[in-house]
């Protein structure tokens, strides 16, 4: 195969350089506070923080619920501006929690409108200096999707992704899932009184949110985190706080089959599965979990998707490889192969990053492979790539400050 590495334009180049060295300086933000923040919890763990501050027992109830709507409906920075509770047990909160949320270390926005935010995680432990997660916001006319991370790095190392060269670090908590949502409500004045930024495209409209579906189709592999994800989603989902519809919410899988079906019935999310391939000998190269979960058992754990029916269908995610997976007979395998299987089929033109060895097929035998799906009855949306010019595109989340601190400090040597 040819040198298929990325080309980038000088203002692209620009775009990505400037925003890297900014990454690398410290954070302005505060240092971590050290006091707990209640941001992202459980209702049960709220419960839990109330109890330790001694509220009676048969208050807990009702103060998680007043505590539950400040901090996801109203987006609440400061226990004092809690007008519902009462002053006294405003103090012992102030005295023992925050409502902090991590620091946003970098921010990009592309010609779009798409952003990338780089979030800075408070430690977990004494020997963790803070890890970084990338989430991205992809505004359009009538929604706001955001993508979200689960986990810091990735366990997988399929070949086409620029995430997957990273190494796993650690799984995200579910507060740390949920503060994703948060951070990018605060970024992009989505809560209740906000202003919105003039600076991007936001979607507008009577009951119009500015965020409105959460995909977890960023950093890591949802599935090998499932707890944390399944509790995330009961905080975003809650219908007294953020609030997003559970068929608004996509959890994305590279085919962990053993936690699929439960997934579906843990959740009530919708179900995305990173295909790419019809046969296992290219899905191993591709996508090497598939050596442990061939196609056939993640096509049958699709089949029992709890819920599954034509309103509510797998999205089967395929990156269009040129001279790869590209090709009329595969198009109709890939038919053959989802027969009976309520679904949607979204073709992604490959976004290259630098290094890649793959190249995006050529838009014509994109629209043929489309074409063929299609006049099979099968739903098969070409995906427009958002944010490619700020590497916020399917496949690309990957932070560069960790490289560029590296190269700071062998020049400080």
């Amino acid at each position: 195969m040819k040198d298929s590495r990325a080309v980038f334009s000088a203002a692209q180049i620009n775009i990505m350089t400037q925003t890297i060295e900014a990454a690398a300086r410290p954070a302005t933000a505060a240092a971590p506070a050290k006091k707990p923040s209640l941001v992202g919890l459980t209702r049960a763990a709220i419960g839990d923080a109330l109890r330790a501050v001694e509220v009676p027992e048969r208050d807990i109830r009702m103060r998680t619920g007043q505590l539950w709507h400040w901090i996801y409906f109203h987006g609440a920075r400061d226990f004092g501006r809690m007008s519902s509770v009462a002053r006294p047990l405003q103090t012992r909160l102030a005295d023992a929690y925050t409502l902090a949320r991590p620091c946003v270390a970098a921010e990009q926005v592309s010609s779009d409108g798409t952003r990338k935010w780089l979030i800075r995680l408070d430690p977990v432990d004494a020997r963790d200096r803070g890890a970084e997660i990338e989430c991205v916001y992809i505004p359009e006319s009538d929604r706001g999707t955001l993508c979200v991370s689960s986990q810091v790095g990735c366990t997988l190392t399929c070949s086409f992704c620029h995430t997957g060269t990273q190494k796993l670090v650690r799984n995200l908590t579910a507060p740390e899932i949920v503060r994703q949502l948060v951070v990018a409500r605060d970024m992009i004045g989505d809560f209740p009184g906000m202003t919105p930024p003039t600076n991007g495209l936001l979607p507008s409209g009577e009951g119009v949110r500015a965020v409105s579906n959460i995909v977890f189709m960023g950093m890591g592999e949802p599935l090998y985190n499932v707890d944390n994800v399944a509790d995330a989603i009961d905080v975003l989902a809650d219908g007294e706080g953020l609030s997003l519809s559970r068929r608004r919410i996509t959890v994305s899988t590279s085919g962990v089959v053993p936690e699929i079906p439960p997934l579906g019935g843990r959740t009530g999310a919708m179900l995305a599965i990173s295909l790419h391939a019809v046969r296992d000998e290219l899905r191993d190269t591709l996508v090497p979990l598939n050596k442990k979960y061939p196609i056939r058992d993640l096509i049958d754990a699709c089949r029992n998707y709890p819920g599954l029916s034509n309103a509510r269908r797998v999205t089967f995610e395929y990156v269009m490889l040129k001279g790869v997976n590209d090709s009329p007979a595969e198009a109709r395998e890939l038919v053959r192969l989802l027969k009976g299987v309520p679904a949607k089929i979204n073709l992604i033109p490959f976004n290259p990053w630098p290094g890649a060895k793959f190249e995006c097929s050529d838009w014509e035998t994109i629209e043929k492979f489309s074409d063929i799906v299609f006049n099979a009855g099968d739903a098969s949306p070409v995906r427009t790539p958002r944010g490619r010019d700020i590497l916020a595109a399917c496949g690309q989340l990957k932070s560069e400050t960790e490289k560029v601190r590296a190269r700071a400090r062998m020049m400080g040597e």
